[in-house]
């Protein structure tokens, strides 16, 4: 194997396939990234078993010579210290070559570089996957729903199934809904084109999705989804991003989110966020995080926390509608503003049926998206 490349096109794809790459792997060639040169370009590939990742660097784009091949070959380099080193090289243009025994020298201007590479042989196989059913979907809403719930996810590995996102198709309706028992996140899109394709109980590792999404470009590129009865395949420009489907059955969490409320409250979300985020400040300290709302007798609510050591927090919120009953609650404030963060809806529902009964909080401008979090039941 022997090749000159661009540092940039080299660099962005390494970034993108070393996502893949675990420190915590006990098979040595799954620390390196696979590189197979043809005349048509350089493929670089990364595993952990979990994820797979493979992008394409073309010989040639738009007439602009990217790779000059002069000899085709593969090889796996050590991802720690070829990812850093890349980075630094000085010139604009790499030279590669692998030499017997997979030993890889790399220059770039002055600077002279000899790795020790390992078979490619041995690097494992990516999944084969058929693509029957593909979904096409714009990668700003992809992002924007893997956003919208990822924060959901349980974070604890006793329960891996709530270590993932849930998807579910059917009648052009893609949903996500992430729990970790103590909150719940969904977000639904509708996506056109998608009749003949129905899925459910498809659970994706929220962390996984996580680096997807640094991924996905900023401009609005549509993003080939493959779903098959393991993994699941996403088609970003030049990316292909595998990933393995979490076993087990995701829990039904339809029963807990009520559909008839006795209290329902509108809010401007940008005010209650930063209420909540003052009352935050004293909750943290107590390490509860538990702030308290209750409704006054002028039909606006109060927003308080309290610190044994450093005193209280109160102030009052103005309410832009209210039907109901009045009503006292106490919530998790970290939980209330990871939602708020990903709410863009300029004004907010917050609905109860009763002091120990879910919160739910549904943005005003976006039917798509409910939020679900459980009180907290406290002595005052």
């Amino acid at each position: 194997m022997k090749i000159s490349i661009l540092k940039n096109e080299l660099n962005e794809s390494i970034g993108h396939v070393s996502k893949a790459i675990s420190s915590r792997t006990t098979i040595p060639i799954l620390t390196g990234i696979k590189f197979e040169v043809s005349h048509q370009g350089v493929t670089l590939t990364a595993s952990d078993t979990d994820i797979s990742i493979q992008s394409f660097i073309p010989a040639e784009d738009d007439s602009h010579t990217i790779v000059k091949v002069e000899q085709p070959g593969s090889v796996v380099l050590p991802a720690k210290f070829f990812v850093e080193i890349i980075k630094k090289l000085p010139s604009k243009e790499i030279h590669m070559e692998v030499k017997e025994g997979f030993q890889t020298y790399i220059s770039s201007g002055s600077t002279e570089i000899q790795i020790v590479g390992l078979d490619p042989e041995e690097f494992p196989v990516l999944p084969s996957i058929e693509e029957n059913e593909t979904i096409s979907m714009p990668g700003d809403l992809l992002k924007n729903m893997i956003k919208q719930t990822a924060f959901s996810i349980s974070t604890q590995e006793t329960t891996p199934i709530l270590t993932g996102i849930l998807w579910n198709l059917s009648d052009n309706e893609f949903k996500f809904t992430a729990t970790d028992r103590h909150r719940l996140a969904t977000r639904a899109a509708h996506l056109e084109g998608t009749e003949s394709v129905q899925f459910a109980n498809v659970v994706i590792a929220g962390k996984t999705l996580n680096e997807l999404s640094k991924i996905i470009p900023d401009q609005n590129m549509l993003v080939d989804i493959v779903v098959a009865d393991n993994q699941v395949l996403f088609k970003i420009d030049k990316v292909l991003f595998y990933s393995r489907i979490l076993d087990g059955i995701y829990p039904d969490t339809s029963r807990i989110i009520p559909t008839a409320y006795k209290t329902e409250l509108t809010l401007d979300t940008k005010k209650l966020s930063e209420s909540i985020d003052r009352a935050y400040l004293l909750s943290r300290e107590e390490k509860t995080n538990i702030v308290r709302m209750q409704t006054l007798d002028n039909g606006d609510v109060e927003i308080s926390s309290s610190s044994s050591e450093l005193g209280k927090v109160r102030e009052e919120l103005e309410v832009i509608d209210f039907k109901g009953e009045p009503l006292k609650i106490s919530f998790n404030s970290k939980y209330m503003l990871d939602v708020l963060k990903v709410v863009e809806s300029e004004q907010l529902v917050i609905a109860f049926t009763g002091m120990m009964s879910p919160i739910i909080l549904k943005p005003l401008d976006e039917s798509r998206s409910l939020y679900v979090i459980l009180p907290y039941r406290t002595t005052n």
